[in-house]
């Protein structure tokens, strides 16, 4: 008796109403492919991930109240059998290898073909990663020349608990909001704060919440 094989459950997670509607209309007409869930921004998706255990995420970058890469490196951390497909109109060698030292299964542009959209959701799927044709050259020349974390992603170099602290002064909490949040005291929140000032070489709240936005801690 024929088996049907499993749906690829998938999560789309875009700012763009109408950008979502396009996008699932196309998924809904690849067999095989279900769509559990919609993201308008990065926290949303994380939830969803949280609750429906997709087995893909397709991702904006620009993602507004949590950026995308560290949407993306939320995910990949605490959820290791979602994959995560960055769907982007960024083609730069920046974007691209931030996302893979995040943790990206895959990387499409966002005037790809629909063909291409099944391709790489199939390939991701069967634990393969992804690469728009459009990008291939960006890699070969860019990322795969690079091997320092570092240098490629800046916000390794932090804590967990600096890149929390970071994001809500980010998002413009101020020192007693983010000790309340966090459960600790202003003292340590301050400490926290000058250390990340000393290993980023920034010298003022204003710095450090324009180093969160250009690194996709934030959106803009």
């Amino acid at each position: 008796m024929y088996k049907k094989e499993p749906s690829i459950r998938v999560l789309l997670a875009d700012d763009h109403q109408l950008v979502r509607a396009g996008i699932c209309s196309l998924l809904e007409k690849i067999p095989g492919v279900e769509v559990v869930g919609e993201a308008s921004n990065g926290r949303e998706a994380l939830e969803l991930v949280r609750s429906e255990l997709p087995d893909l995420v397709l991702m904006d970058i620009a993602m507004p109240v949590l950026g995308g890469i560290e949407t993306l490196s939320r995910i990949t951390k605490k959820f290791p059998r979602t994959r995560v497909v960055i769907l982007s109109a960024y083609a730069t060698e920046d974007y691209v290898s931030r996302a893979f030292h995040a943790g990206a299964a895959g990387y499409l542009l966002k005037y790809a073909a629909t063909v291409e959209l099944e391709t790489a959701i199939r390939l991701v799927a069967q634990d393969k990663t992804y690469l728009s044709p459009a990008i291939s050259r960006i890699i070969i020349n860019g990322y795969l020349e690079r091997g320092v974390e570092s240098e490629l992603n800046p916000l390794a170099r932090l804590t967990d608990r600096q890149r929390e602290i970071l994001h809500r002064i980010a998002e413009g909490e101020t020192t007693k909001e983010i000790a309340s949040s966090l459960g600790v005291s202003v003292k340590t929140v301050e400490a926290h704060r000058l250390q990340l000032m000393a290993r980023l070489d920034i010298h003022d709240v204003p710095g450090l919440v324009r180093y969160a936005i250009r690194n996709g801690l934030v959106a803009a």
